[in-house]
């Protein structure tokens, strides 16, 4: 048998909120791809649309690792695909965010992908590092020196994202490489758990709950006391033997109606923006 690139544990949670009737999140946990994707639209649409990216994705689930010219692929697929969804008018779009287990040299990686405000974090040695970088207003002025971060949480545009696939965006995708580590812990999430709960509080979870799943769903759950106002999504991904760090395999614990637009992602043009 081959052995897998990375040996990982992982389990994923998801909820429409509690202001939400529809969930439009979806995400994607299968070997070797962690994905989440957190759709826009309304009417359905936003659910369409993600759905359909990560059905894309998940045709590569199975293989030992992915590289990125199969990610770009995939990418190109999906957006052919959410172009072709809208309900009365408004474009269908997503966000997408996540990793895959990709190989170089023999060492184990991740493959991390963005488009749009989901979230990619690794959690390693205490320390919870954002990996992605969002596309959005918010950040835009935070890179400009005009918000600070403490401010960003109550910005009128902090749902404006700026790419996306579909929604009129032809914004790329964003890649990085990151060597994987044994105990890496990642976190694939949606702005319903990272608009919600701080990041202090996102560490404090991922530290102190081992098993993967239960820290999922911990971490939705998290986000429900803390408001709950958008749909939650979160993937966590443990990192347990890392090809090219054979000797430092990690010990995990055992697996054991209408639209309502309030505090949705919206491309920047839907929000009255310059596109």
């Amino acid at each position: 048998m081959t052995e897998l690139v990375i040996d990982i544990e992982a389990g994923a949670a998801t909820h429409p909120g509690l202001k939400r009737r529809v969930n439009e999140d979806s995400h994607l946990a299968r070997y070797p791809l962690f994905l989440v994707a957190d759709g826009m639209g309304g009417h359905d649409a936003g659910a369409a649309a993600s759905a359909a990216v990560v059905a894309e994705f998940a045709l590569l689930a199975g293989a030992r690792s992915v590289g990125i010219d199969a990610m770009r692929g995939a990418l190109a697929r999906a957006r052919v695909t959410v172009d072709g969804i809208g309900n009365q008018g408004r474009a269908a779009g997503t966000t997408l965010s996540g990793v895959a287990v990709t190989e170089v040299d023999g060492s184990g990686y991740w493959l991390t992908v963005n488009v749009g405000d989901s979230r990619t974090y690794r959690y390693a040695e205490g320390e919870l590092e954002q990996i992605s970088v969002d596309h959005s207003v918010v950040q835009e002025l935070i890179d400009a020196g005009v918000l600070d971060g403490a401010a960003a949480g109550t910005d009128s545009r902090r749902n404006e994202i700026t790419r996306a696939i579909g929604a009129g965006s032809g914004g790329e995708a964003d890649f990085w490489l990151v060597p994987a580590e044994p105990g890496d812990r990642m976190l694939i999430c949606s702005d319903g758990l990272s608009g919600e709960v701080p990041e202090e509080r996102i560490a404090q979870i991922l530290a102190d709950v081992r098993n993967p799943q239960e820290a999922a769903t911990r971490l939705v759950h998290e986000a429900m006391l803390h408001g709950g106002r958008d749909n939650i999504t979160a993937v966590v991904v443990d990192a347990v033997r890392v090809a090219g760090h054979d000797d430092d395999a990690y010990e995990t614990a055992p697996a054991g109606g209408s639209y309502d637009a309030e505090g949705d992602t919206v491309p920047r043009a839907a929000a009255g923006g310059d596109g």
